[in-house]
């Protein structure tokens, strides 16, 4: 049986388990409910009506948000020639080829994502058993395999998450701290909420998004009603 502390008993005496919230007010509570010593990181959770045993089904992409994490993402980047200067110049924390390959077969992850060019992922291939449990794998659906290079570096210090269901059909995705002004951590939210929805598949039968949660690092979960989100043009 999982203990609960003092602090996480008082908070979740503030959740009413049998309302959906709208995120506005589930945005407020979180924030009032975060129960830890530092700026925690506010999540959100889709369960979604799919099968991610069926290909067409199985949904992986990033979004940038409008205000960002609130986290500096320490960008590794392969790349060849050229290519490595403008890494350099966009950004990059580290940047190279066969001599980082070879740091982290030895062990080397003080890095948060990849970006490779596309005539780097042979090399790269190699140390997929080393990446892809760690969903540290460049893949050209989230923009990560591309010649672009400045491009890709630039969203990810803006603000850039990945997303991924998986196999129970749920995505997590971070929208940003508790710091974060609630207007701003709404916005974030409603930019998740739209590239999720854009993403049902159109072989998804019945009901898409089944439930969306809302949750700080170590904090209780707050329903949300999907029906309620306003999408702003």
């Amino acid at each position: 049986m999982v203990k609960r502390g003092k602090k996480f008993k008082e908070a979740i005496k503030l959740v009413d388990n049998t309302k959906a919230y709208s995120i506005t007010e589930a945005v407020e509570l979180a924030k009032k409910t975060s129960t830890v010593n530092f700026d925690a990181t506010v999540e959100v959770a889709f369960r979604l009506g799919i099968d991610t045993r069926k290909n067409d089904q199985q949904i992986r992409g990033a979004v940038v948000l409008p205000n960002g994490t609130g986290k500096v993402q320490r960008v590794l980047v392969f790349a060849k020639g050229e290519k490595l200067k403008e890494a350099e110049a966009a950004g990059a924390d580290f940047v190279g080829d066969a001599d980082y390959i070879a740091k982290i077969q030895q062990g080397w992850f003080d890095f948060d994502v990849i970006v490779a060019t596309p005539d780097m992922m042979g090399e790269v291939g190699k140390i997929g058993r080393l990446l892809g449990p760690k969903g540290l794998m460049p893949n050209p659906r989230t923009g990560t395999v591309t010649f672009d290079v400045a491009k890709a570096i630039g969203e990810i210090k803006a603000g850039k998450v990945e997303y991924r269901a998986d196999k129970a059909g749920i995505i997590h995705a971070p929208i940003g701290k508790v710091s974060f002004d609630d207007a701003k951590l709404e916005e974030n939210f409603r930019t998740v909420f739209e590239t999720v929805q854009k993403a049902k598949p159109a072989s998804a039968k019945g009901t898409y998004m089944k439930s969306v949660n809302l949750t700080t690092t170590m904090g209780p979960s707050l329903k949300i009603d999907p029906s309620s989100v306003v999408i702003k043009k």
